[in-house]
């Protein structure tokens, strides 16, 4: 802008400058031989070459890619017939672990009165006051981890109605709580209810270290639960009240004075009866010599054929010997079993 006197500044004009040509330069600052749109052989086939490679290049890491792809995918859902998950892997051993931290937990709280093998108050050797965990027949459904995890929340009154029960409340979710969370809590349930064809090492408390034997050997244990044990046809469930179970008042008609009439010999042994069939006298009273030579508790009830008990003797300890007097029966053919171990089951024929 120039100074034009006596002009408003709005209307004050540029000053004009002269015209000027563009300088002039070259386009390109290279030499022109590099400008050539032909392709010598050379080049060509150095083109050629460096397009085989790149392809070379793009397949191998699409083969690499495609390899971890398929062994990712095998690794994590394993080989059918050959490997197992990998989730089901890490989910088995974390049930080891659980098994073998709850070993702990039930020798440290609950063996004093259930036994360390759970033989609890039919322990033939030292029976205690609880009762037995260690047995097939409550194992199968009755010791069900919903109905161990209730028991350890409410305590003993949960089995039997007992207020007085001296099962204590073992969950700190219960009312009082009580000393184990609920990690610890399924660690005990994952215990007592680990199969026996699985052994398991017996872990330092505090360390979580194998524990070694004298000969420098890992301890071992092995679970309860016999996976492959099922309950006799027609067997009841075992009752809701272990001391239910262990009644020694025979539920059926009651047996009084000494026995009479003609005996007859039947005997327990590894939890089966050794005469699986029996002959008895029809419309007379009979005996029965009963024989344990197991280590636990057994009694012989009989029924009829629809289930009913007609004669329930009483339960008697391992390595001793009794003998029932049973009233008289009509001719016919009357299964037997162990009210202790449903499974053991026999019949006996009445009248021959």
């Amino acid at each position: 802008m120039t100074d034009q006197p006596g002009q408003p500044p709005e209307e004050r004009l540029p000053a004009p400058r002269p015209s000027s040509a563009p300088v002039p330069a070259e386009r390109f600052s290279s030499p022109p031989s590099a400008h050539r749109n032909d392709l010598t052989p050379e080049r060509a086939g150095r083109i050629v070459r460096q397009s085989a490679n790149a392809r070379w290049v793009g397949f191998l890491a699409v083969t690499v890619v495609a390899l971890f792809v398929i062994g990712y995918y095998f690794w994590e859902l394993g080989i059918p017939g050959i490997t197992t998950p990998r989730l089901e892997q890490a989910s088995a051993a974390q049930q080891v672990t659980a098994v073998e931290r709850g070993y702990n937990l039930y020798q440290a709280n609950c063996a004093q009165c259930h036994g360390t093998q759970g033989l609890g108050n039919e322990d033939p050797e030292q029976p205690l006051e609880g009762p037995a965990l260690n047995r097939d027949d409550k194992l199968f459904a009755h010791l069900n981890p919903d109905y161990l995890r209730n028991v350890l929340t409410v305590g003993g009154r949960y089995v039997c109605g007992n207020p007085d029960s001296r099962m204590p409340v073992w969950s700190n979710e219960g009312n009082p709580p009580g000393p184990l969370n609920y990690k610890q809590i399924d660690d005990l349930i994952a215990f007592i209810r680990a199969p026996e064809n699985e052994e398991f090492r017996v872990m330092d408390p505090e360390l979580f270290e194998p524990e070694l034997n004298e000969f420098g050997e890992e301890e071992t244990f092995h679970g309860w639960v016999n996976p492959d044990w099922t309950p006799a046809p027609g067997s009841t469930p075992f009752p809701a009240c272990w001391t239910d179970a262990l009644a020694v008042a025979p539920s059926g008609p009651a047996t009084s004075g000494e026995p009479t009439g003609d005996v007859v010999e039947e005997a327990a042994e590894n939890l089966a009866f050794v005469n699986k069939q029996l002959i008895a006298p029809s419309e007379e009273a009979f005996q029965i010599a009963f024989d344990n030579r197991d280590t636990q508790p057994h009694n012989i009830q009989i029924n009829d054929d629809t289930g009913a008990n007609l004669f329930q003797g009483p339960i008697i300890q391992g390595g001793t010997q009794t003998v029932y007097a049973v009233p008289a029966l009509d001719k016919g053919l009357y299964p037997f079993i162990c009210t202790v171990h449903p499974s053991m089951t026999g019949t006996i024929a009445v009248g021959g």
